[in-house]
């Protein structure tokens, strides 16, 4: 079930279109910013609540790279890997960010403390590496200098 918090937020927002459908990516923001991740319970939550099939959230929830259909760390780093970041030292970046946290893209720390997964592009590319820590840009990064960026984060 919705919360109370997550119910008002959602209908804030679907008061301002006819169309619930319109409402959809910012409803499973709002459900993944109070929960962390998007459960299959609260997408059947999502579509009571807003009338939607289950599949038609489903759907979008796949398709859109943000939302999170599985469970995921404390902090999420989403790390470039554009021409641009390529060029300029992405997989050196990768790499030490790998070593550093002891998982792979795509994985979570053992302590669930951060995932790690690529990103096409951040729209970083005269700064480029860059990565992404929750909603915190982090570029102009040397592989040295990746301890630092994560010392940031508890």
């Amino acid at each position: 079930m919705l919360s109370e918090q997550e119910s008002r937020e959602i209908d804030q927002e679907r008061a301002l279109y006819e169309d619930p459908r319109a409402v959809l990516i910012d409803a499973l923001k709002t459900v993944q910013r109070h929960r962390g991740w998007v459960s299959d319970e609260a997408l059947a939550d999502l579509s009571e609540h807003l009338g939607l099939s289950v599949h038609e959230l489903d759907a979008v929830a796949t398709f859109y790279n943000l939302i999170f259909r599985r469970p995921v760390g404390r902090h999420v780093i989403l790390v470039c890997d554009s021409v641009s970041c390529f060029l300029m030292g992405y997989e050196n970046l990768r790499e030490r960010l790998s070593e550093e946290l002891g998982v792979g893209l795509g994985e979570t720390t053992s302590d669930e403390r951060f995932t790690l997964l690529p990103m096409p592009c951040l729209g970083a590319c005269d700064h480029a590496p860059a990565l992404l820590v929750d909603q915190d840009l982090h570029t102009d990064l040397r592989p040295e200098t990746v301890r630092e960026v994560l010392d940031q984060y508890d």
